[in-house]
């Protein structure tokens, strides 16, 4: 049931995963596409987001009409791969697909998108009824959900649902639950003096940023929550300089809105409170990356994924994840979505690799679904 071209798609996988595509260089890989599904009679639109995020592509939003009485749903997978990733040369074996050891294999996200272009075939080959459908293929995931977050919504159509391939885990698992993240850009200000000769004429930001950081609940603040400090920077290689300016990169995510903005606010106050007691300034922005995603198990999108995944002989199975990903910005779009295991193992290195069993039943899972709802 459900039935892909097997040799077909891993063809599809093998040629996509040589298309460098890294980050905010995903102009090979948007054009290899816009080709593909045009010729499949997919309407293919980019939009603007990489002329806001520094990148030489856009998403692609891409809509196969269906039947009107059916819902729309939205598929969404990402064009982009994380750096060792230019140069891949993809190595069949007798069970599995990875890189030639010297770099990432972009399964992360290509098994996806691969995935979703088999499914469009196999929907039009087998004449199968269906509603509208919507490729969103997003750039810049790796990079913080940058093409979600910068994605032109005017252009993408309402989606009753919407279904992420991008997680790694066996088919049949779903996400259901993940964090919302906020960033905080952090200036500590201080004072410049000469260290040896009249250190009490300055204020060292070094030590104003380090109270504030010891000040602060960090790691795993609560079994919902997490906080942490990415980057702490200030001064040069001289010792005899009281540093005048720290610059800091911190996060904090939580499946709880609540207690995330309880976390961040703790974390503004320790800055606050430490550049007041020694009498200077700090600067903070803080940024809402993306929205939390939680769904319970009863929720229409998460019954639709669980339909599908019985009807290929998986067991359903749902996780939650500390991490982000383009579903979490669909959600706070308010298109309700999960993001799906497709059976990627290792990503993010170089001995990343995907099951040829797991690209097929993910392909699968993709034309299920569309039958699911």
């Amino acid at each position: 049931m459900y039935a892909v071209n097997r040799e077909r798609l891993i063809a599809e996988f093998m040629e996509l995963v040589q298309i460098d595509s890294l980050s905010r260089d995903e102009r090979r890989m948007a054009d290899a596409l816009t080709e593909k599904l045009t010729a499949l009679g997919v309407e293919v639109v980019e939009d603007n987001a990489g002329e806001k995020v520094g990148g030489n592509a856009g998403n692609l939003i891409c809509t196969l009409p269906g039947d009107a009485s059916k819902p729309t749903i939205l598929f969404t997978c990402h064009m982009d791969t994380v750096a060792p990733g230019t140069g891949i040369k993809p190595q069949r074996h007798a069970d599995r697909i990875t890189s030639d050891g010297t770099t990432v294999l972009g399964a992360d996200d290509k098994a996806g998108v691969a995935g979703l272009i088999e499914m469009v075939r196999v929907l039009k080959e087998e004449q199968m009824n269906h509603g509208t459908i919507v490729l969103f293929l997003t750039i810049g995931e790796e990079s913080g959900l940058l093409g979600a977050r910068n994605a032109d919504w005017d252009r993408v159509p309402k989606a009753d649902m919407g279904f992420a391939f991008d997680s790694n885990g066996p088919i049949g698992q779903v996400v259901t639950k993940s964090t919302a993240q906020k960033r905080l850009e952090i200036v500590v200000h201080g004072k410049l003096a000469h260290a040896g000769v009249n250190p009490e004429a300055g204020i060292s930001a070094i030590n104003v940023a380090s109270r504030a950081v010891s000040r602060m609940k960090l790691g795993r603040v609560s079994p919902n929550t997490t906080a942490n400090i990415g980057s702490f920077h200030g001064g040069a290689k001289a010792t005899n300089v009281v540093v005048d300016r720290v610059e800091i990169l911190a996060e904090a995510r939580s499946f709880v809105l609540e207690e995330l903005d309880v976390q961040v606010q703790h974390m503004v106050a320790a800055f606050e409170g430490a550049a007041q007691d020694a009498n200077t300034t700090v600067e903070i922005q803080v940024l809402e990356q993306y929205s939390n995603m939680y769904h319970e198990e009863e929720a229409p999108v998460v019954q639709a994924a669980f339909k599908a995944i019985r009807a290929l002989d998986f067991t359903p199975s749902t996780m939650s994840s500390g991490g982000g990903s383009d579903a979490n910005v669909l959600n706070g779009r308010g298109i309700p979505t999960c993001n799906l295991a497709i059976g990627y193992e290792k990503i993010h290195t170089v001995d990343e690799f995907i099951r040829l069993d797991d690209l097929e039943n993910a392909a699968r899972l993709m034309v299920a679904i569309t039958q699911s709802v």
